[in-house]
């Protein structure tokens, strides 16, 4: 027999690639963190000898999900200045407590907190955009998650650093730090059109085409945005950075609310990715991404919580959801985005907008091992008909008990294998004092 580290065998095995394909009573043999083979249980036990067996009788194996977008130490902020206004938000409430609080120690906790809450619902993988991201990346390795830390750029300083040119070399330095790890990968991150200029943004073009590396960046959030640029410099933001160089097939287009069909062809031409975050746009009432006529045209899309300061979680389960019922909504068509596409979106679109398509997003042999298990049994689950669909339509986070990334558990039925909660529940309180002592 052949010898595996873990073999996981399952009651539906939903790899996402092939699309759409549910596997029954089959198994996912892992060895040296990556997938092996995916084949019948009863094969399975004929076929290896593993150190470690898992039987999961009642339980769904899907990807690890891929959060495409976040501001995980944001964490700390939840829920601070809630039903505000997108910009009243910002320059009243979040601008000035991170102003007062955003250190190392603040992003230390916030990400270690944010990790904890990403992997009890099933999330393997993140897009991340803050300060400090050489603390973010420190932190998601030690948990073991799989991050693309972003090389932060606006125009304004920080405590993190004192402009364009400081915080691109402080990037630059922190992709050339963890170029070789398993689990850490980076993007370059500019905030968005309205605060990064177009110095600092063909800087940005310039090296992530030398480098291949993706390009991060919120546009189109809000009618707004896009009113004040083309009274500005008569240009819509994207226009602009079409432009300057920017757009292409590493670039992500965070929100998108605000689109006409010549900018839909235009991102499908450059073979762009939209990251679709419904429920921050729907809290923040920043409209409406038209996801449906992007994938329609081509576009990849992802799905993103945002950060759960303006969310108020990272709760890809109740993302997944909403995502699939506002496009049903917003196209006036009910099959639109079908759940096999929605856990797409959540999956293998979000590591191709990463550029980890190749290793992640699917569990395919030969990939790494990134596994969610969601139990689909109970009085709220059953009966279930189509697994896949139930997923989407009725399942929770609450309901994932185990994940593995690159076949190293770190949720082992409901417990953390690599944080401590109760430490993670005492910085958050602490926080918490500190923070409401300061908001006006």
């Amino acid at each position: 027999m052949e010898h595996v580290d873990t073999l996981i065998n399952a009651r539906w095995i939903i790899p996402v690639e092939p699309a759409g394909k549910v596997f029954s009573l089959h198994s996912l043999a892992i060895r040296d963190g990556r997938i092996l083979a995916l084949l019948p249980s009863d094969e399975a036990a004929n076929r290896y000898q593993a150190r470690r067996t898992v039987d999961l009788s009642e339980h769904a194996l899907i990807p690890g999900l891929v959060n495409a977008h976040t501001h995980a130490a944001m964490n700390l902020l939840r829920g601070l200045a809630d039903d505000l206004p997108l910009m009243r938000w910002l320059e009243e409430h979040i601008w000035p407590a991170e102003q007062l609080h955003v250190g190392p120690e603040f992003v230390h906790d916030g990400v270690e907190a944010a990790c904890a809450e990403m992997l009890l619902g099933g999330t393997t993988t993140f897009n991340d955009m803050y300060f400090f991201p050489d603390i973010a990346a420190r932190v998601a390795n030690q948990a073991g998650l799989r991050a693309s830390l972003g090389m932060i750029v606006i125009d304004f300083p920080s405590a993190y650093g004192d402009g364009p040119d400081d915080y691109l070399d402080k990037g630059l330095a922190l992709r050339d730090h963890w170029r070789d790890s398993p689990l850490i990968s980076t993007a370059f991150a500019p905030h968005a059109p309205y605060t990064v200029g177009d110095d600092a943004l063909r800087r940005v073009a310039v090296l992530a085409s030398e480098l291949d590396a993706p390009v991060h960046m919120h546009v189109h959030e809000t009618a707004f945005e896009v009113q004040q640029s083309e009274e500005a410099i008569g240009q819509r933001p994207l226009q602009r950075l079409q432009d300057l160089g920017l757009l292409g097939p590493g670039f992500m287009a965070v929100h998108m609310t605000q689109v006409t069909e010549e900018e839909i062809t235009l991102m499908a031409r450059v073979n762009a990715s939209v990251v679709h975050c419904p429920e921050s746009n729907l809290k923040l009432a920043s409209g409406f991404c038209p996801v449906q006529a992007l994938l329609d045209a081509g576009v990849n899309v992802a799905l993103g919580t945002d950060s759960a300061a303006s969310n108020n979680d990272l709760d890809m389960f109740s993302e997944l959801r909403t995502a699939a019922l506002l496009a049903k909504g917003v196209s006036g068509n009910a099959a639109a985005l079908p759940a096999a596409q929605a856990l797409r979106m959540a999956t293998l679109n979000g590591a191709r907008a990463l550029g980890l398509g190749e290793i992640t997003g699917s569990l395919e042999p030969g990939k790494f091992a990134d596994i969610t298990a969601v139990r689909l049994t109970g009085l709220d689950s059953e009966p279930v008909f189509e697994p896949l669909s139930h997923l989407v339509y009725s399942s929770n986070r609450n309901q994932v008990t185990d994940v593995w990334v690159a076949g190293r558990q770190l949720l082992r039925n409901r417990e953390l294998t690599t944080i401590n909660r109760d430490t993670v529940l005492g910085k958050l309180r602490h926080w918490r004092e500190l923070i409401a002592a300061t908001d006006a």
